[in-house]
């Protein structure tokens, strides 16, 4: 089972490298069809695997020289990201406590989950129809990168298709530009709720699979950085949606999956 968690792990970092979505949108999913672990474990997990593989994108980009990130956008993003963040792994603690078993928060998140993807999905195959605004105000950047981080920390996604959607349609950047810059917000909420959860304690967790999906983040990271130079724009759009598909259909099942627990 470790085997198979380290390569989810390592495709889903190559994936998320290419298309600026973290990795977590497929991590955190495709563990829970599993179900062998609790949902705030996978949240962990997920998480510190995003981490590694965007700390290495983004510092890999900014040491090579070729990254696109606005900083005068994309800074205010990342800090309101890493409060929302916070403040969204305080409401997935509110809101499990409600239920008996973590089970049923994992149905609340995929069903959210899955409302979101397939809002992005619609919005990505019609985003040349769509006008797009272009905001540069930083109290403006400052609170849309609160929402992005909460909503993405109470998914336990680190952002995933929500950012690019944001950067797409308020701010009317490219797809690689918005990949760039979306892995580049993810890597300041991500490690926003990884201190979080060190200074309030986190669930057992077994570190040989904890270190083994660090380690497959960062070469997911490094392959998928490789990848993204060598093909155009409209592929990337591809495979962006095809993955929204994929995921669709696993969240599905994962409605159904902990419903049914």
């Amino acid at each position: 089972m470790y085997l198979l968690f380290f390569l989810i792990s390592f495709f889903a970092s190559i994936i998320g490298a290419i298309c600026g979505i973290g990795g977590g949108i497929i991590i955190k999913p495709v563990m829970d069809a599993f179900g062998v672990l609790d949902v705030s474990v996978i949240n962990i997990l997920s998480g510190c695997t995003v981490l590694s593989m965007t700390t290495y994108s983004v510092c890999k980009s900014f040491i090579a020289k070729d990254s696109s990130v606005n900083m005068k956008i994309g800074t205010p993003l990342a800090i309101g990201a890493a409060v929302g963040g916070l403040i969204g792994k305080e409401l997935f603690g509110f809101v499990a406590s409600l239920f008996e078993t973590p089970n049923t928060a994992g149905a609340v998140q995929a069903a959210i989950l899955l409302l979101i993807t397939l809002g992005t999905l619609i919005y990505t195959i019609n985003k040349e129809k769509i006008r797009t605004l272009h905001i540069t105000n930083i109290v403006s950047c400052l609170l849309i990168g609160l929402i992005l981080g909460c909503f993405s920390s109470f998914l336990g996604i680190g952002g995933g298709p929500i950012n690019l959607v944001v950067l797409y349609y308020f701010f009317t950047m490219k797809t690689k530009e918005a990949a760039q810059n979306s892995l580049y917000i993810i890597l300041f909420s991500q490690g926003a709720s990884l201190i979080s959860n060190l200074l309030s304690g986190i669930p057992s967790i077994e570190i040989l699979l904890l270190a083994g999906m660090v380690v497959c983040g960062i070469l997911g990271g490094i392959f998928g950085r490789k990848i993204n130079k060598k093909i155009d724009e409209k592929t990337v759009d591809k495979l962006f949606i095809g993955l929204m598909v994929l995921i669709i259909c696993i969240n599905v099942y994962n409605i159904f999956h902990y419903t049914n627990i």
